[in-house]
């Protein structure tokens, strides 16, 4: 049962202190995701494509999943413990946000004109922006160099393929092209690269 209380545990810490979503809490679980050894980098990087592709909001798509991983390790448990470590750090990571909003909704309208709460957003808002800098930085490092930045990073055509699917996809959302197909676009080229390369 120690890892169910772990997960809420370390979700809970994650949801309670970080402001801005789930972009903003992104170096959080991947920093308490590694040190627990409950994913490595290339794991969490790759869930990270994965939570963005699928429905609902990322915070809760990764620790459903980690919750679900780690569960299903507990020994004897099978599904049911799959299920509950789902359940323990999904739970985690909204029960913060829950219970703040609430919170907040209730005394928001008091206080929305008063001054240091303007100071407390207009200081937020360029915390929040670093951090989601940071995650996004540290994941292009761990998609396009894995290894390192090196000369063999050059002479790898998936290199190559990769810069591009960033390129188009990035175009692709500036220009205002739904999410979904610019998945599916980059799965599909992604999936014909790994044939071909």
């Amino acid at each position: 049962m120690t890892i169910f209380l772990e997960l809420f545990w370390a979700f809970f810490k994650i949801g309670a202190v970080t402001v801005g979503g789930g972009y903003a809490m992104l170096p959080f679980i991947q920093e308490e995701v590694l040190r627990q050894g409950w994913l490595s980098e290339a794991e969490v990087i790759n869930f990270i494509a994965v939570s963005e592709s699928t429905p609902g909001p990322f915070a809760i798509n990764i620790a459903t999943y980690v919750g679900s991983v780690m569960g299903g390790q507990a020994e004897g448990l099978g599904l049911f413990g799959t299920i509950l470590g789902a359940f323990c750090a999904t739970l985690g990571v909204v029960l913060p946000s829950f219970v703040i909003i609430l919170l907040v909704a209730k005394i928001y309208e008091a206080f929305k004109r008063s001054k240091i709460v303007k100071g407390i957003m207009t200081g937020l808002k360029p915390a929040v922006v670093g951090l989601i800098g940071a995650a996004v930085i540290k994941i292009l490092q761990e998609v396009f160099a894995p290894n390192g930045w090196n000369m063999a990073l050059f002479t790898n055509p998936a290199t190559y393929v990769s810069l591009g699917l960033f390129g188009v996809a990035s175009l692709l959302a500036f220009k205002k092209v739904h999410p979904i197909l610019i998945i599916c676009l980059s799965a599909a080229v992604g999936i014909a690269a790994g044939f071909l390369l």
